[in-house]
């Protein structure tokens, strides 16, 4: 027995109702697959580790820098003010000696209580010293003209990513300030609005608000033509 065939109009709307889910479902898949690629290029951007800079260190310099600090506290000792001066690589060499990074050891104790006055007041912790080595792996600065550009290399969770910021570092009110200028996570650029917001929070923070505050003795701290600068009362 032959079936008979649905009506005309039966077929006629059943084609009116399927024509516009094609068109859908396929708008559907590319809005998909467009951010599956997205979130799979941020990935890969983030996991990206950028270069380390070229900055120099040596023992030299390290030694240089601790004369300069030794002198700067014999000074300031006398009651007279004093300015300490350190170009990139006294600073990279200094920092590399004292911080606890991993893979560098304990860090070296203060020559001379030099340390001391280039540190803020209050010392870390034995467990902020540990989580300090366990997360940084490395860490380098550069300084440019006014500016200062810190590289960081960080574990997160078992997967070494790299932070780098720029900005503007100065005192204010007896505390460290520093205003970004641009930021990179891995190879990803971070939005400016982002950035500014983060380190905002983190400087206003109670926890990390001491942490900032400078010694007593230090009136002014800036980037000055390629060398930090400490103006000591």
């Amino acid at each position: 027995m032959t079936q008979a065939a649905p009506p005309a109009g039966r077929n006629e709307f059943a084609r009116v109702a399927k024509s516009p889910a094609s068109p859908w479902r396929r708008i559907f898949r590319i809005i998909r697959w467009t951010i599956y690629t997205f979130a799979l290029v941020m990935l890969v951007l983030l996991l990206h580790k950028a270069p380390p800079p070229l900055v120099e260190t040596s023992p030299q310099a390290a030694a240089r820098a601790e004369e300069k600090i030794e002198q700067v506290e014999k000074t300031v000792a006398s009651g007279q003010p004093a300015t300490l001066r350190m170009d990139e690589a006294e600073l990279n060499s200094y920092l590399a000696s004292h911080l606890a990074l991993a893979g560098n050891g304990a860090p070296k104790a203060a020559t001379a209580g030099g340390a001391q006055s280039a540190s803020s007041s209050a010392a870390p912790t034995p467990q902020e010293v540990e989580q300090m080595r366990s997360n940084v792996r490395d860490f380098k600065v550069q300084l440019i003209d006014d500016r200062v550009k810190a590289y960081f290399v960080l574990n997160v969770h078992g997967k070494d990513m790299t932070l780098q910021l720029e900005g503007r570092l100065d005192a204010q009110n007896g505390y460290l300030h520093f205003e970004p200028l641009s930021g990179q996570l891995g190879s990803l650029p971070i939005p400016q609005s982002a950035l500014e917001s983060a380190v905002q929070r983190l400087m206003d923070s109670p926890e990390n608000r001491e942490k900032l505050k400078l010694p007593s003795e230090i009136s002014d701290l800036r980037i000055q033509n390629g060398e930090v600068v400490a103006s000591y009362k």
